[in-house]
């Protein structure tokens, strides 16, 4: 890890486990991994990616309008303006730190050592199950595409298996191959989309929908669980984090990433969904319950043949935040690995591709394997990519509100920075992360998303009394084979 010359902490503590290792020699200090390989643009395209932005207007958007109906779009503005709030705590880490552990590594620098196996295990299960439920959204849509031309039914684990190998292979062949393959995937889907979301506001004139800026049959309650479902489709924009061993000038690219990520992605799931309420209002059909909305918005832009590249789109876009995201979860488990909370032989890099061999297997096997499992007991690609996607979510928001939670602390005790924004920002962040994942407990939803919340809760309690119990280890140097 690097920090800033300006200060570094004493050893001993818990706190400066991960800082200490910034003092180690300059192989160690890379943790085997290619050193400065990623220009600023690829690392931006880490964050892109994981954040998956193609499948909102796909998925989440509808989900949104289900319960935030013409009110969609300002559920997109209050949750771009919470996620900015924590891209500012994250990026005020990432401008003095970095290091393959991401947001764990600066909740270890001062948390205490559970809270900060808390973050570490919370950040790891929302990579793997991000990467699970786009494995299931993938042989959801991929099989429905398939049969559509062929008129054959494909299976499910046959689909997902021939979309998993090759970006757990990428992933451990060469990072750079991967990041320069994520920035032509997500350019190319998002331009697709983009493109149709112009067209339908071309189509019907530069004008204010009043049903929208109204909030036209908008419920409280409704608002609030789709403000909620909203952060969704930020999840995993600060994926840059991890990159802080490979990127090129770390202190300023990835800091960089992660605000552009969430202003971006703002930016555009705000427009994707008024132009999406918009488009199905004008056409008589309802968002909420489509199974193909841009082909409905690609007829309504007059450009139909649209659609089915947007599809294509859909699923690179897939790709890529599966890429990304195993990049991420390989890289917090070498960290852990470094740090005594994962088994040893997870700290070992390839000699030749300097990428963490067994880390990027070890995930892309616990994102593959629960998949299987539900597709083999008929849950369908949709469910999947759901339930799973919620857990992500859990993990992601009660990292990042962590974070937050230990941003002024580091600041003050580390940096002697003491202000204004130091003393607001990362409580009113926190407190909606807090918020995000209390309101999904509260009243509790019927079905399988309802126990979700429980689930991830004694996810945690386990991992924490394993924690408690575990035998204690130093940390290590990196190993190569």
């Amino acid at each position: 890890m690097k920090t800033s010359p300006a200060d570094k902490p004493s050893i001993g503590t818990p706190s400066s486990i991960v800082i200490d290792l910034s003092q180690k020699d300059a192989k160690a200090a890379g943790y085997g991994l290619r050193h400065g390989a990623l220009s600023p643009l690829e690392t931006l395209a880490q964050s892109i990616s994981a954040a998956c932005p193609t499948l909102t207007p796909f998925v989440t958007v509808p989900l949104v309008y289900t319960l935030a109906g013409n009110g969609t779009w300002l559920a997109y503005v209050f949750g771009t303006t919470a996620i900015l709030l924590v891209a500012w705590c994250i990026s005020r880490f990432a401008r003095y730190s970095s290091s393959p552990g991401s947001l764990y590594s600066y909740a270890a620098m001062i948390l205490p050592p559970w809270l900060a196996a808390t973050a570490a295990w919370s950040l790891l299960l929302a990579y793997i199950m991000g990467i699970a439920s786009n494995i299931g959204a993938f042989y959801y849509y991929a099989g429905v595409m398939l049969q559509n031309f062929t008129g054959h039914a494909f299976s499910p684990i046959l689909l997902a298996t021939i979309y998993t190998i090759p970006f757990i292979w990428m992933a451990w062949r060469d990072v750079r191959i991967s990041a320069r393959s994520m920035l032509v995937m997500e350019t190319v889907s998002v331009t697709a989309v983009t493109a149709v979301m112009v067209l339908v506001l071309f189509h019907y004139g530069v004008h204010v929908d009043p049903n929208q800026l109204h909030l036209r049959g908008v419920t409280p309650g409704g608002f609030r669980q789709g403000l909620v479902l909203a952060l969704y489709s930020f999840a995993g924009f600060e994926a840059a984090t991890v990159l802080g061993s490979e990127a090129r000038n770390p202190l300023k690219s990835i800091p960089r990433a992660v605000i552009l990520t969430a202003v971006i992605g703002g930016i555009f799931f705000t427009i994707c969904a008024y132009a999406e309420v918009l488009g199905f209002g004008m056409s008589g059909k309802n968002l909420g319950t489509s199974d193909v909305p841009m082909h409905v918005l690609a007829n309504v832009g007059g450009v139909p043949a649209l659609g089915f590249l947007i599809d294509f789109g859909a699923l690179v876009s897939l790709f890529a935040g599966s890429l990304a995201g195993i990049i991420g979860s390989a890289r917090v488990l070498l960290q852990m690995s470094h740090n005594g909370l994962a088994h040893g032989s997870l700290r070992t890099t390839h000699i030749k591709n300097a990428s963490p061999t067994w880390a990027t297997i070890a995930t892309g096997l616990a994102a593959f394997i629960p998949v299987v499992i539900l597709a083999l007991r008929g849950t369908s690609g949709v469910d999947v990519y759901g339930w799973l996607g919620m857990l992500a979510v859990y993990g992601f928001v009660t990292s990042y509100g962590l974070v937050c939670f230990a941003l002024p602390g580091y600041l003050r005790d580390h940096h002697g920075v003491v202000n204004a924004a130091t003393r607001t920002i990362p409580w009113i962040a926190c407190a909606a992360m807090f918020y995000a994942f209390v309101a999904n407990l509260y009243p509790v939803q019927e079905g399988a998303y309802g126990k979700l919340p429980y689930v991830f809760l004694v996810y945690l309690v386990v991992i924490l009394l394993f924690f408690a119990f575990r035998p204690r280890s130093l940390p290590s140097e990196p190993e190569e084979s």
